[in-house]
């Protein structure tokens, strides 16, 4: 049993003792104390030389558990070369302030949405502007809720070309800095930002604590954003490495756990950027931040914009890939079943006997589980 697993087992019920646990909640830790055990069925596999039996239980392959996400994670990741052209690539981070976390927390779906709006409108806007590019760029943004002990702190990371396409279809390159000042971002990304909410808010779209926004709005108009500007990845294989630490993660993967007792769980967390602290909190308080990062059902955590948007892949990023003379790129997992993309990733035969190490472990039966 991985630690996260075992601290639901352990907490789960104390914490629904407590709190309210809504439909999505409940799905997913609902999933993580079933995951790969008999419940939700197994196979049986035995060596066709040795006859030694192995059994694997399935996964739940919940998108928030913690155990489930490695495959689908490289599966997307190389899926994503193929629309990567010869440019770098900037990465961009946009965050909320405080004050409006949890009226983004209680409003989960309507303002998840707002912010990637918000975010493609300020990117651009920004780069169509002759001042900064002057060119059609294109990104996609990915959505985290966490910070680094499991609060609330909803942010959105991008990954956009450094360049753009023209109206007259020519490939304009960017400076090598991140060619739209992040002062500027800021102030797009805040207009817009609060003057939907305030307009969510005149319609009675919000569900709000007592007290509504009062004077949060003021507030937030008068604090200055906070748009980072991070490194630039060079290439492909950088930009790979990007997509498999970001795109799937979640809230807090098994190894971070550092201990488990009767009533707390320690936690490691990043202190500054030369080494890592700890932090303990009650098994409930830990499965109550745990569960605050559950997206609503059917959420696109993913989503591309611009020259990467669906309706550009085929057309205007098919001729940037013409005018930057990029590569074509082929999936090495197109058409491998998940037994195979394991293999790739493992770099070994996993279907050989782990006894005699010669043998094919083929399976004998399979058994649906109870639910």
């Amino acid at each position: 049993m991985k630690a996260i697993q075992k601290i639901f087992h352990q907490f789960y019920d104390r914490y629904k003792q407590e709190y309210n646990v809504c439909r999505e909640q409940k799905k997913v830790a609902g999933s993580i104390l079933k995951c790969r055990t008999a419940s939700l069925g197994f196979n049986s596999y035995r060596c066709d030389e040795c006859g030694h039996t192995d059994i694997h239980y399935n996964s739940c392959r919940n998108r928030h558990c913690p155990c489930c996400q490695a495959i689908e994670k490289e599966i997307w990741a190389d899926k994503r070369l193929e629309n990567t052209i010869n440019t770098p690539y900037f990465h961009l981070v946009f965050t909320i302030p405080e004050q409006l976390r949890m009226i983004v927390y209680n409003n989960r779906r309507l303002l998840y949405s707002l912010m990637y709006e918000s975010v493609r409108h300020t990117l651009l806007k920004a780069s169509s502007n002759k001042k900064y590019l002057g060119a059609q760029i294109g990104f996609f943004s990915i959505l985290h809720t966490w910070s680094n002990d499991l609060r609330f702190h909803p942010h959105i990371h991008c990954v956009v070309m450094a360049g753009g396409l023209t109206k007259t279809n020519n490939w304009l390159q960017s400076s090598k800095k991140f060619f739209i000042p992040v002062r500027v971002l800021s102030k797009l990304f805040q207009g817009f930002f609060l003057s939907k909410l305030k307009m969510y808010y005149n319609n009675n779209q919000l569900r709000l604590d007592p007290g509504g926004l009062g004077n949060i709005l003021d507030i937030c108009y008068s604090l200055k954003w906070y748009v980072y500007s991070g490194k630039t990845f060079s290439n492909q294989s950088a930009l790979v490495g990007y997509l498999s630490r970001y795109t799937h993660r979640i809230a807090i993967s098994n190894y971070r756990i550092i201990s488990i007792d009767r009533d707390t769980v320690t936690i490691s967390v990043r202190k500054n950027e030369k080494g890592l602290s700890s932090v303990t909190m009650k098994g409930v308080e830990f499965v109550r931040r745990f569960l605050m990062h559950v997206l609503p059902r059917g959420f696109i955590k993913i989503r591309s914009y611009g020259l990467l948007s669906n309706r550009n892949i085929k057309t205007k990023l098919a001729l940037c890939r013409r005018l930057t003379s990029s590569r074509i790129y082929h999936s090495r997992f197109a058409d491998l079943s998940r037994i195979d993309v394991l293999c790739c990733i493992l770099e070994r035969n996993i279907r050989l006997c782990s006894v005699c190490r010669s043998g094919n472990m083929v399976k004998v039966s399979t058994c649906a589980g109870s639910t």
